[in-house]
């Protein structure tokens, strides 16, 4: 398999981690395909299922760069690849499942795609999808030189869009699609510092820490606001009633501590070389 190994020829521990990870979900559908587990409608629950873990390689993928900044990892890198190709996969098969849903009738498919707004940016995403997957190639990455890396900074919108479709898909029960979009926001935030306010230190990863989960609970609001009209100030309260849930927030809050507390275990363990002063020559007297 050259696609596990580095380009020494090695075998690489990353990308084969990366590979039986992206593996696992569809292994474990494969099971509950032969148990009969999917219940009255398997398509319809296998379509969902399928696209929950796209999205959540998507996040994936936009991970590895702030973790292997963040754990002095460099070879994180290689998951990354694998990670993405992944993504574009499982929603490929989400996509064939609706289509098999509907019968193959692929005039109600695309009616349905162009009518209904979460359908249309749901295509929209794998769309895009496809692009990156057949664009990451060592051959396209040589091809497109420095377009290439513009191209694939498309992820980022993707991620968003397609954990809005996952939202809409879920009317009400927007637990986890709040979730993956405080993750998406920390992951964004930490790139936007990283280029324009460099270096992310530790103060910016505590302000970070507080200003994602904040973010978070807002959208969640705000989101509810207008689907359903309840007031903005309610479901903010409800981020403080433990005693019935734990608010995607606080899970959100709770990641970015363990990446600060990773982080600082990494730095520890790998600590980074200093970096050497240029020595300017002496000019000649």
């Amino acid at each position: 398999m050259p696609f596990l190994r580095e380009k020494t020829g090695a075998w690489s521990p990353e990308k084969i981690v990366a590979f039986v990870a992206v593996s696992l979900p569809a292994l474990w559908m494969l099971y509950r395909i032969g148990i009969w587990d999917f219940g009255a409608r398997p398509i319809t629950e296998m379509t969902h299922f399928t696209g929950r873990w796209g999205v959540r390689f998507i996040l994936a993928a936009l991970a590895v760069t702030p973790a292997r900044r963040l754990f002095n990892w460099p070879k994180l890198l290689n998951m990354r690849r694998t990670l993405g190709v992944a993504a574009a996969l499982y929603i490929v098969g989400h996509f064939f499942l609706y289509i098999i849903d509907q019968k193959f009738n692929l005039v109600t498919v695309f009616t349905e795609i162009a009518l209904r707004f979460y359908l249309t940016i749901g295509f929209v995403a794998l769309l895009g999808l496809i692009a990156l997957a057949v664009t990451s190639t060592d051959a396209m990455v040589r091809r497109l030189g420095s377009q290439w890396t513009t191209l694939h900074k498309a992820t980022y919108y993707i991620g968003i869009v397609g954990i809005v479709h996952f939202a809409l898909q879920k009317k009400l029960d927007i637990y986890e699609p709040v979730l993956m979009m405080g993750l998406l926001i920390w992951l964004l935030s930490w790139r936007a510092m990283q280029r324009y306010w460099p270096p992310v230190n530790m103060p910016k990863l505590i302000a970070l820490a507080v200003a994602v989960p904040l973010a978070t609970a807002l959208f969640e609001a705000v989101w509810y606001y207008f689907l359903t009209g309840v007031p903005a100030s309610r479901v903010l309260q409800a981020n403080f009633m433990f005693d019935i849930a734990i608010r995607p927030a606080w899970w959100v809050f709770a990641s970015a501590a363990a990446a600060i507390g990773l982080s600082v275990a990494a730095q520890w363990i790998w600590p980074r070389e200093p970096a050497r002063a240029k020595l300017n020559p002496t000019p000649a007297q």
